[in-house]
């Protein structure tokens, strides 16, 4: 998420919701309306406020690896200059699906899909190794996806 979404301010009502569709993203704006209060358009106005100011997002999580994704991994980077102009171009890559700018023995962890090990050399060799300012890089290789939730509700 964006910084923009440290700054919103929640009120119960939203993190209710946010809540529901932490549950089900494909529950309908009429059942999350009864159970925190609001009509359905409410409910839909506060969706799409949420969504815009990039507080949440609602998507389809999946299992690469089930879509012919067969090569998952995290990368650890070790850059000098500038992280988050590094983060950008990470960001721009089609195969990079996650990037945060980290403390401890490195300064990015990049996660990425492919359809392969060859893939996965090309993307490390062709793309990330060349960036400006990335000094070294670890890849961790995914054997197998043992736990992904994303319901850890609001606070």
């Amino acid at each position: 998420m964006n910084s923009k979404s440290r700054n919103a301010q929640l009120d119960e009502v939203s993190k209710a919701i946010i809540e529901q569709l932490q549950e089900d993203g494909r529950r309908s704006y009429a059942e999350i309306g009864k159970a925190v209060g609001l009509s359905e358009a409410a409910v839909r106005q506060r969706v799409q406020k949420l969504t815009d100011a990039g507080v949440m997002q609602v998507v389809a999580v999946t299992d690469p690896m089930q879509l012919g994704f067969y090569r998952q991994a995290m990368i650890g980077l070790r850059c000098s200059g500038d992280t988050r102009a590094i983060a950008d171009q990470l960001s721009a890559m089609k195969s990079v699906d996650y990037v945060v700018l980290t403390a401890g023995s490195f300064d990015i962890m990049a996660e990425v899909v492919c359809e392969s090990d060859d893939d996965l050399i090309n993307l490390l060799n062709e793309q990330i190794r060349k960036l400006e300012g990335v000094v070294s890089t670890e890849t961790f290789v995914y054997l197998k996806l043992h736990k992904q939730l994303y319901n850890w509700g609001t606070r």
